[in-house]
């Protein structure tokens, strides 16, 4: 009892300075103590005792095995203590890069349709269009300016993300509707768009499908500042649906088509890479896949892999 009793206060005030000590002090102090403490017991029941023999194994096991095995505890405590600390500023890190990807995000996702409406807005400015097409022109503009509010909302609802909504996606119309809002880009670039769309059913989100489609579509357009031809095809094989988007523009050395779609790396000068994210993700959400073939100086191919839905008409 008095052993216990004397090692319970030594260690009881010796605690109070431990915790200030770093990793190294920590483990020295700690073999240090084990090893005064073993000693100091030894001689205070050598002392109260007539009975009391010191052995070989009493050595081993109460004065030389404990400081190790002390040492050695704390050790693992002050590792799995860093760990700790580690993972919370990482945990921490990562919000932070969360909120600032989200920012540029929504400056890069709403550009899109931005540049949309301004394309068409400068087409209204062109003399004897006949009050249809200046009603077709409009009614785009309209769309674009509800698809940025849209993307907006959808962005602000990010803290608290509401299930989403999967719906069929018919492709050959989805894609032409793209090819639609992008086609006074292409334009102001020199770029001719052809496409020849096969119908085919897919499942996903409509709004992430066509954002996801327009942000490829524009980088196939923006590899081509001298203007060129842009070809989108579609084509059903088995139970996948294809869509190919070809150009003959910068093309793309072998880092570039490694690193496509990851955020901030791009090969344009102003770009973020962010649009080439958000497609990535978007297709690898519909199990779909995504690969890239491109040339330097010949153009890129990127062909989507999906998979196409067939309603059950069985009634089940």
């Amino acid at each position: 009892l008095i052993v216990y009793i004397v090692i319970f206060i030594i260690t009881a005030l010796f605690s109070l300075k431990f915790k200030n000590f770093n990793r190294k002090n920590k483990l020295n102090s700690s073999i240090l103590l084990i090893l005064f403490l073993g000693i100091l017991t030894s001689f205070i029941s050598i002392a109260m005792s007539d009975y009391f023999r010191i052995t070989e194994a009493y050595v081993f096991y109460f004065i030389i095995l404990p400081p190790f095995i002390i040492g050695l505890a704390v050790y693992i405590i002050e590792i799995l203590k860093d760990a700790i600390i580690i993972r919370t500023q990482m945990i921490r890190l990562e919000k932070m890069e969360v909120v600032s990807q989200l920012a540029a995000s929504i400056s890069h996702e709403v550009r899109n349709p931005l540049t949309v409406v301004k394309g068409f807005v400068q087409l209204l400015k062109t003399p004897d269009l006949t009050q249809e097409v200046r009603e077709q022109y409009i009614q785009h503009v309209v769309r674009e300016l509800n698809s940025a509010e849209s993307i907006i909302s959808e962005y602000l609802a990010f803290a608290k993300p509401a299930i989403e909504k999967v719906e069929n996606i018919l492709i050959n119309r989805e894609i032409g509707y793209v090819i639609e809002m992008i086609k006074p880009l292409a334009n102001m670039n020199l770029v001719t768009i052809s496409n020849q769309l096969a119908p085919g059913i897919t499942r996903g989100n409509i709004q992430h499908f066509k954002q996801c489609f327009l942000n490829l579509i524009k980088n196939g357009i923006e590899a081509m500042p001298n203007g060129g031809e842009l070809n989108i095809v579609s084509y059903v094989n088995n139970f996948d649906i294809i869509i190919e988007i070809s150009d003959n523009g910068v093309g793309m050395n072998k880092e570039q088509i490694n690193r496509f779609g990851e955020p901030y790396y791009s090969s344009k000068e102003k770009g973020t890479g962010l649009g080439s994210m958000v497609a990535v993700k978007t297709i690898q959400t519909m199990n779909g896949t995504l690969h890239l073939t491109s040339a330097l100086n010949k153009g890129t191919t990127i062909s989507i892999t999906l998979p196409v839905y067939q309603e059950d008409h069985s009634g089940k």
